[in-house]
């Protein structure tokens, strides 16, 4: 593939990333740019594929991370995916939630659950998800609204 179709999915990667700043596009048009560049240095299409797969995933695993932290700490508004979505969520409890064991319904879901102090939480009370840990939603009792 010559490289100035690499340059142009990588405008067309960078155009789509400015839109949902999630940084994986922006990954990946790091891996075109160097397919780009190995294309230009006359290497066939199998080590440009190999080019975009290696960057691709360096940046994915060493650099979107190391970015992500940045803007959290910036304050800048992030879209939350993956079990990451559901903390700060309402759930219901429909098994008996202590220090150690429980259950929730969170967003149709039945989720292993538990609190970090002394409380025990009944069947049928609303929690807030406070953090996710592993496969387990660390909740937190809702105030009452007389309260």
């Amino acid at each position: 593939m010559d490289w100035y179709w690499w340059l142009i999915i990588m405008f067309a990667l960078v155009a789509i990333e400015a839109l949902t700043l999630d940084l994986v596009l922006f990954m990946f048009a790091g891996g075109t740019l160097a397919a780009g560049i190995v294309s230009a240095a006359g290497l066939d299409l199998p080590w440009q594929v190999v080019a975009f797969a290696v960057v691709s995933a360096v940046l994915l695993v060493a650099l979107r991370p190391f970015l992500l932290k940045n803007l959290r700490a910036r304050g800048e508004p992030l879209v939350e995916t993956n079990a990451a979505a559901n903390v700060g969520r309402e759930a219901v409890v429909v098994q008996e939630v202590t220090g150690t064991s429980g259950l929730v319904k969170l967003r149709g879901e039945v989720w292993s659950a538990r609190v970090d102090d002394d409380v025990v939480i009944p069947v049928g009370a609303e929690v807030r998800v406070s953090r996710i840990d592993g496969a387990t939603a660390v909740v937190e009792q809702q105030q009452s609204a007389g309260a």
